[in-house]
Formats: C-alpha cells, sequence, structure tokens
C-alpha cells in the first residue's frame, strides 16, 4: 500500500476502503470487456489487465478492505450461471460484498430467489446501458420485489456516460423507485452524465445512494464534472459510497481517492465516503 494511502487512513481513523464499485467477473467475460475497450472509438488503456489472485492482491496493496463482485448480464440466460460464479468467489475471498445480477426474461423471480437464500449476497448489478433494456422493464419487477423484501441493494448504471444509450434516461429509473419505494439503489458513476437529475431523485427519495467510480477524475475521455454541482455532492455525504471501477481503469486506482481528497470536503465526508457508508449499507461488520 503507497504510504500517502496509509497516512490517510490513519489520519481518518478507518481501516481501509470499502470499494463499491470492483467487478470480479469470469475470466472470459473480462477479457471480452477489455477487448470492447480497446476496440472502442475513445482512449480506454486497461490498467489491471491481471488475472484472478493477482487483482486481489492489488486491491489489498491499496488497503481496500471489503469490495464489490458486480457481475451483470448483458443478454438472456447470462445471470444465472453469473451468479454461480458468485457464489464460488466467494468461497474464494470472503472480502468481497456478494452481488448477483437478473436480466430482463423469465425465470427472474426463481433464480432471484435461489440467489438470496445465501446470506452473502448482499445485493445485484443491472447495467440498463451495456445490456440495453428498461430499468422499469415488467420482467424485472419479480427481482426488485425480492430484493427489497430482502433488504439487497441494487447498483444500477443508468447513466449516460460515457456511451448513451436508449434506456439511461432518468425518467425509466423514477419509474422503479416510485413502484419499489423500500428499495435501496446505488446509482453507478453518480449518474454521469445526468448527475443534476438524478441528485434530483436523491434529493426527494431517501432510498437513492451514489457511487463515485470515475468520476471528478483526470481522465479527458469522460469530461469535467460541473462545478455547479459540487456543493450539493457535498451535502450529500451520507448517500455516497467510494467506487473505482476496478479492475476497468486507464489510471491508477489511487487516483480516484486523490481525485476526492482534492474536492476539499473534509475529513468527515472522505471517512464516511471512502468507509462508513457502504459498512452501514451493506450492513457490513465496521
Amino acid at each position: 500500500m503507497a504510504v500517502r494511502l496509509e497516512a490517510l487512513y490513519r489520519r481518518l481513523r478507518i481501516p481501509g476502503v470499502v470499494d463499491a464499485h470492483v467487478h470480479f467477473m469470469p475470466p472470459r467475460i473480462h477479457e471480452k470487456v477489455w477487448r470492447w475497450f480497446d476496440e472502442a472509438p475513445f482512449h480506454w488503456p486497461i490498467r489491471y489487465r491481471q488475472d484472478e489472485e493477482a487483482r486481489r492482491r492489488t486491491l489489498a496493496r491499496f488497503g481496500v478492505v471489503r469490495y464489490t463482485s458486480l457481475n451483470y448480464a448483458h443478454r438472456p440466460g447470462m445471470a444465472e450461471w453469473l451468479n454461480a460464479w458468485t457464489l464460488e468467489l466467494l468461497d474464494r475471498d470472503p472480502r468481497v460484498i456478494g452481488t448477483a445480477t437478473f436480466f430482463p426474461e423469465e425465470g427472474v423471480a426463481r433464480y432471484v430467489d435461489a440467489a438470496l437464500r445465501d446470506p452473502r449476497i448482499r445485493g445485484f448489478k443491472l447495467h440498463a446501458q451495456v445490456g440495453r433494456f428498461d430499468p422499469d422493464d415488467p420482467r424485472l419487477h419479480p427481482g426488485y420485489a425480492r430484493a427489497q423484501e430482502a433488504g439487497a441493494v441494487i447498483t444500477l448504471h443508468v447513466g449516460s456516460a460515457p456511451v448513451p444509450g436508449e434506456y439511461t434516461v432518468p425518467e425509466r429509473f423514477r419509474a422503479v423507485v416510485r413502484r419499489f419505494p423500500r428499495l435501496r439503489f446505488v446509482v453507478a458513476h453518480l449518474g454521469a452524465y445526468e448527475t443534476d437529475h438524478y441528485l434530483d431523485l436523491a434529493e426527494r427519495y431517501e432510498t437513492i445512494y451514489f457511487d463515485t467510480a470515475m468520476v471528478f477524475v483526470d481522465f479527458a475521455t469522460l469530461g469535467r464534472f460541473p462545478d455547479a454541482l459540487l456543493p450539493r455532492v457535498e451535502a450529500a455525504r451520507d448517500r455516497i459510497l467510494f467506487g473505482s471501477d476496478f479492475p476497468n481503469l486507464p489510471y491508477p486506482w489511487s487516483h480516484q481517492v486523490e481525485a476526492l481528497q482534492r474536492l476539499g470536503f473534509g475529513d468527515g465526508w472522505l471517512r464516511a465516503v471512502l468507509y462508513e457508508n457502504a459498512v452501514k449499507l451493506y450492513g457490513l461488520r465496521g
């Protein structure tokens, strides 16, 4: 772990970071994701193109004490076997916060129930952009309902960054929030590029949280975060979780921490975002 990170954690009086936006996928899925970035029409060099064990060592070196799995299905027939693979990952690595997935297809109720029978599953990841589905598709409703009853957390990519999609619009997400009023959501990437609209929703609905993955960083492909929204981000300190998007990063993992420090919101804000909020949301042992 870099000395400056160790010093930061000591100053904040936290054991390390909980990273709420980490992907651990089957090797061939990771390879496909990385190949997509290699061939994308924008510059996105993958920095942590490593095998599973090397990635775990990398996170430990940075002082990441818990992290998500965030597998997600992008077509029918994937979710159930991805969930089975995630359970095997949890057997290999107790630091993982278990997150399963579901997709708009037949059988959602059955395989979401099966995933939730394992108490290590704390949430689900859905990617409306990559999966090209409406987050309010009725076929998803049984999954949302079961997650709501179980107290699980749904991480959703519903913003249009880095590539706009047909369904990455706040209105579709708002319909889901209204339909499932007790279901807690983490809007990935602070809802970029529609952060203002998602902040509007979070100020109205206390079940909406955010992660910081790839926001506030020095990476030209993503553009600059709007300065006018910074006071609202500071005010939302209890609803923001640290996220990095590891391993699919075009810069060092530590840059995400540095980007948050530079906001100048103070140690209380950093402590909440880097550690406390995720511990509380996911019911981890602090």
